[in-house]
């Protein structure tokens, strides 16, 4: 059995082994010495554990001495002290960051594992999704951004008597001379003047063919024709036909968007699909959100009535300038036909610009233009931006030399007002109606 010392020094043990039921005795341990392996107080083994005391139990035999064979032995102190522990490393790493084996760290016997090779393949597949994820989100937050701007305020249903539908999408674009959204101070910087209601300043029908071939007609305002039987868009009421002949213009003014679809459909035989118009100032505001359009002005003109004074040459137009460029019609030889002309080159400079990689990849610049755009875009009421879309990239396409540009056929003039060539018109319109190249020549 274990020989422990009882309280009365009586050699008697009590303790482990002890079949006695008297309890242990208390044992006595000696005075506790600290300091480190030399004895030099606040000194520590490698690995930052303090050596630790032993203890005696007053006849010689010491706590803390044991040995285990995984441990390497201690070294033997001069001064007969022992601390009770050995000096190799158990407690973590030699800098105190723990166990860190298999994972870079240290494995506690001084070895560092490697860490393991990072998974490129898991990385770039998660910044893909991540990547993808971002712009479905951002593409469908501008789509329904841009169709709450859609001003679709024209009902086509109300045009009445109208023709057979042909091959393709037809377009009618109008440049009405608008001044909604206007400050005193634009219109008189944008030489727009103050008259009352609206009027069509230009009109085009852009013909998009289902298999290629696109076709844009510029419809001088001046244009002789017959303002047919009609609905009036706001009462209701029918209006018959009374041969009266006017400007094209005209019908605008007198009912709005749906007498002239009527009036165009009346004169053309064409059907109108989709209608869109925009005004002067939203104009203005496109052409400064892309930064200026240039232009190779052959020739130098001035009119004081739109404001325009140009030099020959190239040159950058901003908002106010391109505005002037494209009304200014009295000091022109061919007036109303060599505006159109300046208004369809204009066109072509305009889209490419807005089409460049600068413009549709900055979102400073993509956001102001599309915004300028569509906040004074008055369209039809089954329009949308997939339609806005195919027009803009029919328009570039043909403005591009991707299609034809032409005025509408004439044979003449009357009264001031010019005269559609009947025969070419109805050709014309038969190529139109059959996705065909369009050999008419225009006026």
């Amino acid at each position: 059995m274990s020989d422990w010392p009882d309280d009365q020094g009586n050699g008697r043990g009590y303790g482990r082994g002890s079949g006695s039921a008297q309890p242990e005795g208390a044992r006595r341990m000696r005075h506790v010495q600290r300091g480190g392996p030399s004895g030099r107080p606040g000194q520590q083994q490698a690995g930052g554990v303090p050596q630790q005391p032993s203890y005696d139990d007053g006849q010689g035999q010491r706590y803390g001495d044991a040995r285990d064979d995984m441990f390497e032995p201690r070294s033997p102190r001069q001064d007969g002290y022992d601390s009770g522990y050995n000096t190799g490393q158990v407690y973590g790493s030699p800098n105190g960051q723990g166990n860190g084996a298999g994972q870079g760290g240290d494995d506690g016997y001084g070895t560092r594992a490697p860490r393991p090779a990072p998974n490129w393949r898991r990385r770039i597949k998660i910044g893909s999704i991540t990547l993808v994820v971002v712009l479905l989100a951002v593409s469908i937050g501008t789509y329904f951004w841009a169709d709450s701007k859609l001003k679709r305020e024209v009902d086509l249903s109300k045009v009445i008597e109208r023709p057979e539908g042909g091959a393709g999408t037809n377009y009618l674009i109008v440049g009405s001379d608008s001044r909604e959204g206007m400050s005193d101070q634009d219109k008189k910087d944008l030489h727009t003047g103050s008259a009352d209601g609206k009027r069509t300043d230009s009109m085009m029908i852009l013909h998009v063919a289902d298999d290629g071939g696109n076709t844009m007609i510029s419809l001088p305002r001046d244009s002789n024709v017959t303002i047919p039987s009609f609905k009036g868009a706001e009462s209701g009421k029918l209006y018959p036909n009374q041969g009266r002949q006017t400007k094209l213009n005209a019908a605008y003014a007198e009912d709005g968007p749906e007498l002239l679809v009527r009036t165009v459909e009346y004169n053309t035989g064409l059907k109108i699909d989709h209608y869109a118009e925009i005004g002067f100032g939203g104009f203005a505001k496109i052409v400064d959100a892309v930064g200026g359009v240039e232009m190779d002005i052959p020739k130098g003109f001035k009119d004081e009535k739109s404001g325009a004074d140009f030099e020959a040459g190239k040159q950058t137009l901003d908002g106010k300038q391109a505005l002037a460029f494209v009304r200014t019609r009295y000091a022109l030889p061919g007036s109303d036909l060599d505006r159109t002309k300046n208004q369809q080159k204009f066109l072509a400079a305009l889209a490419n610009q807005a089409a460049t990689p600068g413009t549709v990849m900055n979102p400073f610049k993509l956001y102001p233009t599309m915004g300028a755009g569509l906040d004074t875009l008055v369209v039809d009421k089954d329009m949308g931006l997939f339609d806005v879309a195919s027009m803009f990239w029919a328009m570039k396409g043909v403005t591009g030399g991707d299609g034809k540009s032409m005025n509408m056929p004439l044979a003449g003039s009357t009264g001031g007002n010019l005269l559609w060539d009947k025969a070419k018109v109805k050709q014309m319109v038969n190529q139109l109606n059959n996705d065909e190249k369009v050999t008419v020549s225009g006026g």
